[in-house]
């Protein structure tokens, strides 16, 4: 769920490609016959599935894929597409259930679409993904136990690509970007869409904090490169029986790299607790489980420990202000927009009402219980 870098404006235009149209992309860009195709939710971006028919001259092509169009900012930064894009083909080579990206007819991996609105001509990067199969974690009751697996997946992957080099691997420090954990502050700006409740309040509360006590610590955080936002729709699941019968999920995707920037560890962790809360029916109790898997591969440091509860905090503000903010550009978008918010300002106040001490007891408890030789 991400933006272009920079304060969102009416400038940032989301595609509205109709299905005709973006067949008609595919076709033309990548050289191949759409069957079927049908939106996709998305946040400012667009995004569809597409079937492509099978001659015998595309017989070892692809049978699904997703065509994805970045919105107008977005397109403004190839650079920075372009190593996302191959930070996907580079985890997948790794590994990681991520998407492989198809080569236009011109063996290119994003293309540049124009097309005329009417008043003026605007340009889409577009780029041909696999479609990977799963459901979205966010529709099954989610485990202790798949909770430590997405943990662990989160640190793995932020190890992995300690290895990724990339000609334009700059591009990834976007030092305005909204949705960069460490740009807490620049939430001010979209405050109004709030109005003046409690709810601004509390927002106002984090922000402050965040600028107290994180602002002053980030020279103490280990960097490296964040996916930025492992939510409940961007990690799909498939699920197989056990000998005994019972349902045993796996992750089968990771999806949506538009987030990606340099960050540092204790953020991606963060991200993930925060995240991974908002369908849960204990949802303080999940940091711990999350907290344990990313420790099993990265142990988190006294410092980093110490701003886990704030950065939490402070990503439900993100993600709910800026929804807010998004709802007043794209009101038709409100469903897919507010997710987060159904549940989200209810997890914060809780936090917030039980306060630091108490939420990281019960997390560090937890995810001290899986330390080997401690039965949980």
């Amino acid at each position: 769920m991400s933006s272009g870098d920079g304060q969102q404006s009416q400038a940032l235009t989301k595609p509205a490609f109709s299905e005709v149209q973006a067949s008609a992309i595919v076709d033309s860009v990548f050289g191949l016959k759409v069957s079927k195709i049908q939106p996709l939710p998305s946040y400012d971006d667009q995004n569809f599935h597409v079937c492509i028919s099978r001659t015998k001259d595309t017989t070892d092509g692809p049978n699904e894929c997703v065509l994805k169009i970045n919105n107008t900012e977005s397109s403004k930064t190839p650079d920075l597409i372009e190593v996302q894009s191959h930070i996907m083909m580079f985890l997948r080579a790794a590994g990681f259930p991520t998407a492989s990206v198809y080569r236009t007819k011109g063996d290119h991996i994003t293309s540049l679409t124009s097309i005329d609105s009417g008043s003026e001509i605007k340009s889409y990067l577009v780029r041909l993904l696999t479609y990977l199969p799963g459901r979205p974690i966010a529709e099954i009751p989610i485990s202790s136990q798949l909770l430590y697996e997405i943990g662990r997946l989160a640190a793995k992957l932020d190890k992995t690509l300690e290895n990724f080099h990339h000609p334009q691997l700059s591009s990834l420090h976007r030092e305005n970007f909204i949705w960069n954990l460490k740009n807490v502050p620049l939430l001010e700006k979209y405050l109004y869409a709030l109005g003046q409740n409690r709810k601004r309040e509390i927002v106002e509360q984090v922000i402050q904090l965040f600028k107290d006590e994180v602002m002053t610590k980030l020279s103490h955080f280990r960097e490296c490169i964040n996916h930025g936002d492992l939510n409940d729709h961007n990690i799909l699941i498939e699920s197989s029986k056990s000998a005994c019968g019972d349902a045993v999920y796996q992750v089968s995707g990771i999806l949506d790299f538009d987030d990606m920037s340099y960050g540092y560890y204790v953020f991606e962790v963060a991200i993930t607790i925060m995240y991974m809360m908002i369908e849960s029916k204990t949802p303080i109790q999940v940091g711990g489980h999350v907290l344990a898997g990313f420790e099993s591969v990265i142990p988190l440091t006294p410092v980093e420990r110490g701003a886990l509860f704030l950065l939490v905090c402070s990503r439900f503000c993100q993600s709910l202000v800026l929804a807010a903010y998004s709802c007043h550009l794209y009101p038709e978008n409100e469903e897919y927009l507010m997710i987060t918010a159904k549940t989200g300002w209810r997890h914060l106040q809780q936090m917030f009402d039980m306060g630091q001490k108490a939420v990281e007891e019960i997390w560090f408890e937890t995810a001290k219980s899986y330390e080997p030789g401690i039965s949980m």
